[in-house]
C-alpha cells in the first residue's frame, strides 16, 4: 500500500510538471513524496525523470523549476544534486535564445493527465493504463489577444464532467460553441460521442485547434477538405463560427443532441448573439419540405454550460435574456458535479469556482 501511495505521488509531480504548474505547486507536490523534504531521490526524480527525460517543451518553465528545487534544497541545508546544478547550468546558458522566444508570445505545448482513482478500472472512460493524457498547444501568455488558446478552468471543468459521465454523451451528436483548444472535444471523442462538431469564431484559434487534434490522433473534417470531395464520414468537424454572423438555416443543419460550451458568459455584448445561437441549435424537430416532422432526435436538445461566475452583473444579465429567449437554466452543480478528482495534482485549477448549467428549450 505505500510502496502504491509513493507511486502515485510522483506520478502527480510528473503530472503536474508536464501540464506545466506553477513550479511551487510542482515543487510541493515533490515535498509529499517524501514527507516534506527535497532528499535526494526526490531531486533525482525531478532531474532526471522530469526535467531531462519528460520534456515540458518550455526550456524556461524547466529552469524556473530547477532554480526554485535548488534553492529550496540550499533553504533546507540540504546537498544539492551535482546533475542538478549542472542541469540548471545548460538551461542558464541557453536562457538568451529562450528569453527571446518567450518576448514573441511562442506556444508551449502542455500535456493535461487525467488520473482516473484506484476502483476505476470498469468505468467507460477509463483507459487501461488508468490514465488519459492529452497533449494541447496553447498560448504562453493567455491575457496577450490570445486567450482562445489558452486552457481555462471551466474547460478542464466541463472535460471532468464529460469523462465522469459518458452515458450523457456516448452515441450521441454534440456540439460545442468556442471549443478554444478543442480539450472538451478531445474528451468527448473518448467517451465515443457519435459526432462531435467544434467551432471557434476566430480563425487562429480554429487552427491551433486543428493541429491539437491531430497531435491526439483524431482525424477531423473542416471546409476545405470537404471542398476537396473528402467524405463526410468522419465523426470530428471543426467549424468557423462567429455567434454573430451565424444564420439559423447554417446552425439549422446540425440539429445536435447535446450542445457544449466552456466560460462563454463572459460578456454581455456577445449574449444576444451566443443565445440566438444556441436557441438554434435547441429548436425541437421542425417540419420537413414535404410537411412530415423531423424525428432524428430521441430526446429534447441540452446545453450543458460550465462557467466561473466573475462578475455577478454580468451573469444576471445573462440570466434575464435567457428568460426573454424563451429558454430555461438550470444549476446542475451540485447535483452532476465530477465525483472523481481527475486533475487532482492541478493546484491552480480550482474545481469549486465552476458552476454547471443546463439550458433547454421551454
Amino acid at each position: 500500500m505505500a510502496a502504491g501511495k509513493a507511486e502515485s505521488q510522483y506520478l502527480h509531480v510528473l503530472s503536474a510538471f508536464l501540464a506545466m504548474e506553477p513550479v511551487d505547486s510542482v515543487i510541493s507536490l515533490a515535498r509529499e513524496c517524501s514527507g516534506g523534504s527535497l532528499t535526494e531521490s526526490v531531486q533525482r526524480f525531478l532531474w532526471e525523470t522530469c526535467v531531462k527525460a519528460a520534456a515540458s517543451g518550455n526550456a524556461s518553465y524547466a529552469k524556473r523549476l530547477l532554480k526554485k528545487l535548488i534553492n529550496e534544497v540550499e533553504l533546507e541545508k540540504s546537498e544539492v544534486l551535482d546533475e542538478v546544478y549542472e542541469e540548471y547550468a545548460l538551461h542558464m546558458s541557453a536562457a538568451s535564445k529562450e528569453d527571446t522566444l518567450v518576448k514573441e508570445n511562442i506556444r508551449i505545448t502542455k500535456f493535461i493527465s487525467f488520473l482516473f482513482p484506484e476502483g476505476l478500472y470498469k468505468h467507460p472512460s477509463c483507459p487501461s493504463s488508468r490514465k488519459l493524457v492529452v497533449p494541447l498547444q496553447c498560448s504562453l501568455n493567455m491575457l496577450e489577444g490570445d486567450t482562445g488558446c489558452s486552457i481555462w478552468p471551466s474547460s478542464l471543468f466541463l472535460s471532468e464532467f464529460v469523462l465522469s459521465y459518458p452515458e450523457l454523451f456516448t452515441d450521441r451528436s454534440c456540439f460545442e460553441v468556442g471549443s478554444g483548444v478543442g480539450l472538451v472535444g478531445i474528451c468527448l471523442a473518448h467517451v465515443k460521442a457519435k459526432k462531435v462538431i467544434l467551432t471557434d469564431g476566430d480563425l487562429l484559434t480554429l487552427s491551433n485547434m486543428k493541429l491539437n487534434l491531430e497531435r491526439n490522433h483524431l482525424n477531423y473534417e473542416d471546409e476545405l477538405l470537404k471542398q476537396h470531395g473528402e467524405a463526410e464520414s468522419t465523426r470530428v468537424k471543426c467549424i468557423h463560427l462567429p455567434w454573430e454572423t451565424a444564420t439559423d438555416s447554417e446552425l439549422s443543419e446540425y440539429r445536435p443532441d447535446i450542445v457544449l460550451g466552456a466560460d462563454v458568459i463572459y460578456d454581455p455584448s456577445c449574449f444576444p448573439h451566443l443565445l440566438r445561437v444556441l436557441v438554434a441549435l435547441l429548436r425541437g424537430p421542425t417540419k420537413r419540405d414535404n410537411g412530415s416532422l423531423e424525428t432524428e432526435r430521441r430526446s429534447p436538445a441540452v446545453a450543458y454550460v460550465a462557467s466561473v461566475i466573475r462578475n455577478a452583473d454580468t451573469f444576471n444579465a445573462f440570466l434575464t435574456l435567457v428568460d426573454q429567449m424563451d429558454l430555461s437554466i438550470t444549476d446542475l452543480t451540485e447535483e452532476l458535479k465530477p465525483p472523481y478528482e481527475l486533475l487532482p495534482y492541478m493546484h491552480s485549477y480550482d474545481r469549486s469556482s465552476v458552476r454547471l448549467f443546463s439550458i433547454s428549450s421551454r
